[in-house]
């Protein structure tokens, strides 16, 4: 079949004699299976044709992923990633969420640094001085944990060491192992300025965490008391509510017996931790519940205690329908007994060391720990007749995030920071309008959690972190001294107390939290505001991370951020969701669905990896497959055959008189737009409608409509149509005005294309940009394409009927 389409084509036809199988003009391509023999005859000719024409070297086969690396260094070998104010005066900041130092790359920090780098090399191209901030986080527990097996596997406990001997181990175990995220992050194309990468333990975000407590502590918003904490026998700290995971698992409910005082009558308990009756200061009762009200006011006997009494109460906080209506009441060792007993002025008992095992008030049950206890204590009372049954029951169980262990409700003395009028200003920000979040349904659960905050508990039993600085008066210890540091202590208490005084600080440290609130203000110099970098990059303009830790992190920076600064420290948030299996489920070791981003880079390469990820919508899950990293890893290859493609129908680089006339086509002019034959017209004039979609899209950070479009339009309308359309001019004289033009659009379309894609995918298209003849600068610092260019609405429609045609045919 020989199609003429002169009727449509302004000039000779499109394939004046040339055999076409309609389904290369078609959408459908992709998805249909060609004749064989009949596309490689027609790629076959083509490109012999245009290598003997030109005369050229060409790109490799395939992009060489190993060259990702190369690329890489030499953008930082360059200073690009530093922050450059010669083409403007309005920085884009972001502060990168510090991942723990005892990480490696997973899927979940793929998804930030990609997001984040996509934002980054977005503005630098639009002329914004842009600062990533790097660093790291020094993981408190998470730390302490990963070198105390460290110390196992050579035979050494911790409490063998010193504490400054420790944490030399530490400081070595970091120097040493410390460095591994960073250089994975890198491989993923992080276009950080690492000359600012900054650690939460240096010595100026260190100074920043002392004066932050020290601050807080003068307004009396920091104080010291003995209240319920979440405490990890395993660990030997105090975990805060954040970090403590519940999970459903199936246990059993216990009915245990208690006799009433003076009588023969006995009321029957159901409890799913039989071993914390040792704790019970009373036995409490619905006040509406007519079954017990002849007990109120009474005493009972609590089991294996040798007679010990407590009162029988009422309150409306018992459950009338739960087990059989009486509860039994221990404050040492759960929230909610805990904040009645406080309310209605009970004493609290409690009966676990820290390690989890019983204590003195057990009894004989004493040093046994607490789930042996509950085997042991069971028996005996079935021995004494006080056991009436036990059931099954799913359990709600609190387990630490960290150590997976079952957390215990203990009363301990700890630090605290009053949050409800640091939470105020936190909510104001957000009415106000000086903060927004994205998605939007999240301001609702960010308004739900800071209008019913809690204190939050900052001390960690560790030895690994930021030491809280205070000190004790040796024989006066309810006294004690916050200081900057130990001289300063000192001398506080030598005008206090004399010259004699001994003191000593407190042992704990600060919750890795506390310094990841103070994180994009205390990276960039403060306290001292003076600092240039604090001058020039503050407030920050985004703070992009995971949905999970709106509450660990994100609020708690904009209440410390408010607090010290007195603004806001980001004025935007942007949440991801969660990188998922292909059946939705949550990648997990157990599962055995992981996917490592390390080897998924070395299979299908960093900038399909990059693409697949950044499709989805703020906040929302994302499900990750083989099967889209396949396709995506084709989609870098159409991009670099497409290089390749014009690559071998540009004019040689040294014949300047050709390169001058292809040069001189100005498409983003009216004029030279309108003298446009119908191809070049339609495929120009969509290419700057796509700029303009594309470009608004990419300031509502709506990364998944970028990637869509540029996608479809480079595969649909610029691969599939216009390529093949281009063919037919390219085969003339290489000084036919057609065949000019034409190299003239391949060139135009695809150096924008280049640039609308370098955020996702910098390495192809930086290799491919770098590969085309007169390039000025490197891609990732050239000129984002303008918006508002002409287009021919005229000339799309035509070109439309075209198409129409041809996939009729």
């Amino acid at each position: 079949m020989i199609l003429q389409m002169s009727p449509f084509i302004s000039g000779p036809t499109l394939l004046s004699s040339y055999r076409l199988n309609p389904l290369l003009f078609s959408k459908r391509q992709r998805c249909m299976k060609l004749p064989h023999w009949h596309f490689n005859r027609t790629k076959q000719r083509f490109f012999a044709v245009a290598a003997a024409e030109n005369n050229k070297d060409t790109l490799p086969k395939t992009f060489d992923f190993t060259s990702e690396e190369r690329i890489y260094n030499w953008w930082e070998s360059q200073g690009y990633f530093k922050p450059n104010f010669e083409r403007g005066s309005d920085p884009f900041v972001i502060s990168m969420p510090p991942p723990n130092v005892t990480g490696s790359l997973h899927m979940g920090h793929a998804m930030f640094v990609t997001l984040e780098d996509i934002m980054v090399r977005y503005h630098r191209m639009k002329g914004r001085p842009t600062l990533w901030l790097p660093g790291t986080d020094h993981a408190g527990i998470a730390t302490q944990l990963v070198v105390e097996k460290m110390l196992a596997a050579e035979g050494i406990k911790r409490v063998e060491l010193s504490r400054d001997e420790f944490t030399k181990r530490v400081w070595e175990w970091k120097e040493k192992y410390g460095g591994t995220i960073t250089s994975q992050i890198k491989r993923l194309g992080a276009s950080c300025d690492w000359t600012r990468e900054r650690f939460t333990l240096d010595e100026q975000l260190s100074r920043a965490v002392v004066e932050a407590f020290i601050r807080l502590h003068e307004k009396g918003l920091i104080y010291q008391g003995s209240y319920m904490v979440n405490w990890s026998p395993n660990l030997q700290t105090a975990v805060s509510d954040l970090e403590v995971e519940y999970s459903e698992e199936p246990g059993t409910l216990y009915y245990i017996k208690y006799r009433v005082a003076g009588r023969s009558d006995f009321l029957t308990i159901a409890t799913t931790r039989p071993e914390t009756l040792f704790g019970d200061v009373a036995l409490a009762v619905n006040p509406q519940d007519e079954h017990y009200s002849q007990f109120i006011g009474m005493m009972a006997i609590v089991p294996m205690t040798y007679g010990r009494h407590v009162p029988i109460i009422s309150d409306k906080y018992v459950d009338k329908e739960f087990g059989t209506g009486v509860l039994k009441i221990s404050p040492g060792h759960d929230h909610n007994d805990y904040l009645l007993a406080r309310k209605l002025g009970l004493p609290i008992l409690n009966v676990m060391n820290k390690d989890g095992t019983l204590n003195e008030v057990a009894g004989l049950f004493r040093g046994l720990d607490r789930f042996e206890a509950r085997k042991k204590l069971w028996s005996d009372l079935e021995e004494t007749g006080l056991a009436v049954k036990k059931e099954p029951h799913t359990l709600r169980v609190p387990r630490s995030q960290r150590g997976g262990e079952v957390i215990e409700p203990l009363v301990s003395k700890q630090w605290f920071v009053t949050m409800e009028p640091l939470a105020e200003k936190a909510l104001h920000a957000v009415e106000k309008g000086e903060l927004t979040i994205m998605p939007e349904r999240f301001e609702k659960i960010y308004n739900h959690w800071l209008s019913n905050i809690k204190d939050w508990c900052i001390s960690r039993q560790l030895w690994w972190g930021h030491r809280i600085p205070v000190w004790y008066i040796v024989g006066k210890e309810e006294e004690y001294i916050v200081a900057r540091n130990a001289d300063e202590a000192l001398e506080k208490a030598h005008q206090k107390y004399g010259k004699n005084v001994e003191i000593y600080q407190d042992p704990d440290v600060l919750d890795t939290w506390f310094s990841s609130a103070l994180w994009p203000f205390s990276t960039l110099g403060w306290p001292d505001v003076s600092a240039d970098d604090f001058k020039k990059f503050y407030p920050t303009t985004m703070l992009e991370t995971g949905h999970d830790i709106l509450f660990f992190w994100v609020a708690r920076m904009v209440m410390m951020g408010i607090e010290f600064t007195g603004s806001v420290p980001f004025s935007h948030v942007y949440l991801h969701g969660l990188i998922r299996d292909s059946q939705g489920r949550k990648m997990s070791k157990t599962l055995g669905n992981v996917i490592d981003p390390i080897d998924t880079i070395k299979e299908f390469g960093a900038d399909a990896l990059r693409f697949t990820i950044s499709l989805g919508t703020a906040g929302q899950d994302l499900s990750l497959s083989i099967e889209r990293l396949t396709a995506n890893k084709a989609f870098t290859n159409k991009l670099w055959n497409a290089g390749k493609f014009i690559l071998q129908n540009l004019p040689s680089q040294n014949d300047i008189s050709r390169w001058e006339i292809l040069l001189a086509y100005k498409f983003d002019e009216e004029e030279c737009l309108c003298k446009a034959p119908l191809p070049e017209c339609w495929v120009v004039s969509k290419l700057h409608m796509l700029i303009d979609t594309v470009t608004a899209s990419y300031d509502k950070y709506f990364f998944g409509d970028v990637g869509r479009e540029t996608y479809d339009f480079f595969w649909s309308d610029f691969a599939d149509w216009y390529i093949e359309a281009s063919k037919a001019r390219l085969y003339r004289s290489e000084y036919d005005s057609d065949a000019i033009i034409a190299q003239a659009v391949l060139l135009y379309i695809f150096e924008n294309i280049l640039k609308l894609l370098h955020p996702f995918m910098p390495f192809v298209t930086e290799e491919l940009w770098q590969s085309l003849r007169k390039r000025k600068e490197a891609l990732i610092v050239s000129p984002w394409p303008q918006t508002s260019l002409p287009r021919h609405m005229s000339a799309i429609k035509r070109f439309e009927n075209l198409q129409s045609l041809v996939i009729l045919i």
